[in-house]
């Protein structure tokens, strides 16, 4: 596929009728990988944090589809059920596969975004090469009794969780550790300091930075699942 990219609409079925979602590709030229990169619960795909991590993506040959889920096309804060975020995953990994003509696609999301991934790839709607999340919600702040970890064992593919070891979403970290443990194929790269969105008290980064010194370890492991080493 030649570089480039643009703006798109994507049809997403949901059990009330089909709705469009907006979507921007940034494309390098002859990319060796393409993601699809969801954004968390509080933020749409123009997020500075989205931009920035598909921009520095883009520099490592990394071609990235950002999306919105449909609750956040309607306008609306709180996210819809599972299941119409699961469908969107579904919708978008169609049309990327299209887009990527047989080139290695891996599923990414910011927090909600990476975790709707997760339970799409547990129930088989798409079938990436591997998965990364940036700042997997494995619990509310303070609820650790409420953790969303059942289905994670389910993925078949490769796992990337990128995690602050500030971030309350994590805390205590041996229940992550635990989690991942559970997994197939799965593995932690830890932010020293970072909060859930990686930001470092004491160290003011506009959030695209943040996200764009993120990439290369996303990367380096991304480049060893194309190369078939798989996860350590």
């Amino acid at each position: 596929m030649s570089g480039g990219g643009g703006s798109s609409r994507i049809t997403v079925a949901l059990p009330n009728g089909s709705v469009e979602i907006s979507a921007d590709l940034v494309a390098p030229e002859k990319p060796w990988a393409f993601a699809a990169l969801a954004h968390g619960a509080g933020a749409g795909y123009r997020h500075p944090f989205l931009t920035g991590f598909a921009d520095a993506l883009a520099q490592e040959g990394v071609a990235t589809l950002r999306f919105n889920f449909p609750y956040v096309e309607a306008g609306r804060r709180m996210p819809g059920p599972a299941a119409h975020a699961v469908a969107t995953w579904g919708a978008v990994h169609a049309a990327l596969a299209e887009s990527a003509d047989g080139v290695t696609i891996f599923a990414m999301g910011k927090s909600y975004g990476g975790r709707m991934a997760s339970m799409a790839a547990a129930e088989g709607v798409i079938d990436p090469s591997g998965l990364v999340y940036l700042g997997y919600p494995l619990h509310p702040p303070g609820s650790p009794d409420k953790a969303r970890t059942a289905h994670l064992p389910d993925v078949p593919q490769p796992q990337l969780f990128v995690e602050g070891t500030n971030d309350p979403f994590i805390d205590p970290h041996d229940q992550l550790e635990a989690a991942v443990a559970s997994c197939r194929h799965a593995e932690i790269a830890w932010i020293d300091g970072g909060g859930h969105s990686f930001e470092v008290k004491g160290r003011k980064r506009p959030p695209a930075h943040v996200a764009a010194e993120l990439a290369p370890l996303a990367v380096a492991w991304m480049r060893r699942v194309h190369s078939g080493g798989g996860p350590t």
